[in-house]
C-alpha cells in the first residue's frame, strides 16, 4: 500500500468504533514481538494537558541525546502527528509500510475470538513498532480516553503521570471525578513512580489510594513559591517565565513555548517525569537541556497564534477545564472583541464548555467538525445563546472559520476551539488562502 492506501485502510477501521480494553492490542502486540517492552517508557493522562505534557516529557529526553519517540491523541493537521521520534513525525513511506506490515496480523485476529482491531488500536501498534525500529531509548505515550481500558495502557512504564482530572467523557468514563480519576489510575502500574497535578479532593483521594495500594511513590504538584519536597514539586512564575523546585534541584527562568499559565503546572509535571526517568536510568537531568527544550517546543492547537491584526488563535480544548484555562489566557490579551468559532464532538458537555467562553464573545460561530462524532452544530447554538446574544449556525468549521475572520476588525480575536478536529477543519492553509 502507499500513503494514501494506508489511511485509507486505518480509517475503514473506524466503523468498527471504540472498544475498551486490552486483551486485543495484547495480542496484536505479541504477534510482533512486543517491540513496546523495548524502550523506556513515561505513561501519561489526564483531562486536560496530557498532550502538552507528553510533548514536553519528549522533547526535554532529546535535549539530553536520547532517542526519543512520542506519541499523541488526537492529531490536529496531519495524521503523522500522532508518532513521531526526536519531535519528528513519522514518514509518508514508514507509515504506510508498517501498516502494510500490520495487516495479516490484524486480519489473522478478526477471524478469532478477540474480533477486529480498531483504528485506535492500530495506530497504537504503529507507534510501538515504529520507535522499536528506530531504537528509540524511551518514549512518552498520552493515553486517548481515560486509562485504565485505553489500548496504550499495555505498557509498563518507568512512571506514569496524572495531569488532572476533571468531568469530561462523562458518557464513558463516569458522571463524578471519583470515578473518572479511578478510570485515569488506571496507568499506575507497581512500583512505578506517579506524577501527579491533581488537586480535587475526590480526585486526589482515589489517586492517593491507587499509588499506596500499588505501592507506589507519590508526587504531587503544586503551584506555590515554597520549597519542594521528596513528595512535592512546586512551581510558580517567575518574572515573565516559570520556575520549578523539585526535591533534588531548581529549574529558574523557564520560558515556555506553548502559551498559557497553565503550562507551568505541565512542564512541572514533566520535568517530574524526566526525573524519575533518570532515577531509574542512571542519568542526571540537566537545567539548560530543560530550558532549550521548553523554550522552543510547540504544538498544533495549544492557544496557536496563526495572524495577528486580527488575532487568530486555534486551541483545541473541548472541555470545561481546558475552556476556562483558554478564557483566562484571552482575557489577558488587548482586544476589542471575541469572534468565538466553536464545534464539539458528542460526550463532551457544550453547557458547561461555552459558559467559560461565550459570555466574553460579541459573536458566536456554532459550528460542527467533519467527523463522525461530531456535535449537531444546533446542539452548540443553543448552549451559547445562553450567553451570548449573537450566535449564528455555520458548517462546516473552515466557512466559519472565513465568516468570522471577514468579520473581525484588525483588534479583534477570532477563537477557533471546542474539538482538535474543528481546529484542524480550517488549517492555516486554506483558511487564508
Amino acid at each position: 500500500m502507499d500513503f494514501q492506501q494506508a489511511v485509507a485502510y486505518m480509517s475503514n477501521l473506524q466503523r468498527f468504533g471504540v472498544k475498551l480494553g486490552n486483551d486485543r492490542i495484547e495480542a496484536l502486540l505479541h504477534r510482533l514481538g512486543d517491540p513496546h517492552r523495548r524502550y523506556g517508557i513515561a505513561h501519561v493522562t489526564g483531562t486536560k494537558g496530557k498532550g502538552s505534557t507528553t510533548a514536553m516529557i519528549a522533547a526535554i529526553l532529546t535535549a539530553h541525546g536520547f532517542r526519543t519517540g512520542g506519541y499523541f491523541s488526537p492529531y490536529v493537521y496531519d495524521v503523522r502527528e500522532r508518532v513521531q521520534i526526536d519531535g519528528q513525525m513519522i514518514s509518508h513511506d514508514d507509515m504506510a509500510r508498517i501498516i502494510t506490515d500490520l495487516v495479516p496480523h490484524v486480519e489473522a485476529l478478526a477471524k478469532g475470538p478477540l474480533g477486529q482491531t480498531t483504528e485506535f488500536e492500530l495506530k497504537t501498534a504503529l507507534a510501538f513498532w515504529y520507535f522499536a525500529e528506530q531504537a528509540a531509548d524511551f518514549a512518552a505515550i498520552e493515553v486517548g480516553i481515560g486509562g485504565r481500558l485505553d489500548a496504550t495502557n499495555v505498557v509498563h512504564p518507568i512512571v506514569s503521570v496524572i495531569t488532572n482530572v476533571g468531568l469530561d467523557h462523562t458518557d464513558v468514563l463516569g458522571t463524578t471525578h471519583r470515578q473518572i480519576a479511578r478510570e485515569k489510575a488506571g496507568i499506575i502500574k507497581a512500583g512505578a513512580p506517579v506524577i501527579t497535578a491533581v488537586d480535587v479532593p475526590d480526585a486526589r483521594q482515589v489517586i492517593v489510594s491507587e499509588t499506596s495500594l500499588r505501592g507506589c511513590a507519590l508526587i504531587e504538584v503544586v503551584e506555590d513559591e515554597g520549597p519542594s519536597s521528596p513528595g512535592r514539586i512546586t512551581w510558580s512564575q517567575d518574572g515573565t517565565g516559570f520556575r520549578v523546585s523539585t526535591s533534588h534541584q531548581t529549574y529558574d527562568g523557564l520560558t515556555l513555548g506553548l502559551i498559557g499559565r497553565h503550562q507551568g503546572s505541565n512542564a512541572a509535571c514533566a520535568i517530574g517525569a524526566v526525573e524519575a526517568m533518570g532515577a531509574a536510568r542512571g542519568f542526571a537531568v540537566s537545567p539548560d537541556a530543560v530550558r532549550r527544550a521548553l523554550e522552543h517546543l510547540t504544538l498544533p492547537g495549544r492557544f496557536s497564534i496563526l495572524r495577528v491584526r486580527p488575532t487568530v488563535v486555534a486551541d483545541g480544548a473541548h472541555n470545561a477545564l481546558s475552556a476556562r484555562a483558554l478564557a483566562d489566557e484571552v482575557r489577558k490579551r488587548p482586544h476589542d472583541r471575541l469572534l468565538l468559532v466553536v464545534g464539539m464532538l458528542r460526550g463532551h458537555d457544550p453547557d458547561s464548555f461555552v459558559a467559560e467562553l461565550a459570555p466574553y464573545a460579541a459573536v458566536t460561530y456554532a459550528t460542527q467538525p467533519e467527523w463522525r462524532r461530531a456535535e449537531a452544530a444546533e446542539v452548540v447554538a443553543r448552549a451559547a445563546e445562553r450567553h451570548c446574544g449573537d450566535v449564528r449556525v455555520v458548517r462546516p468549521p473552515l466557512v466559519a472559520a472565513r465568516e468570522a475572520l471577514a468579520e473581525a476588525a484588525p483588534d479583534d480575536i477570532v477563537l477557533i476551539t471546542g474539538s482538535f478536529y474543528t481546529v484542524g477543519d480550517a488549517p492555516p492553509d486554506r483558511l487564508f488562502s
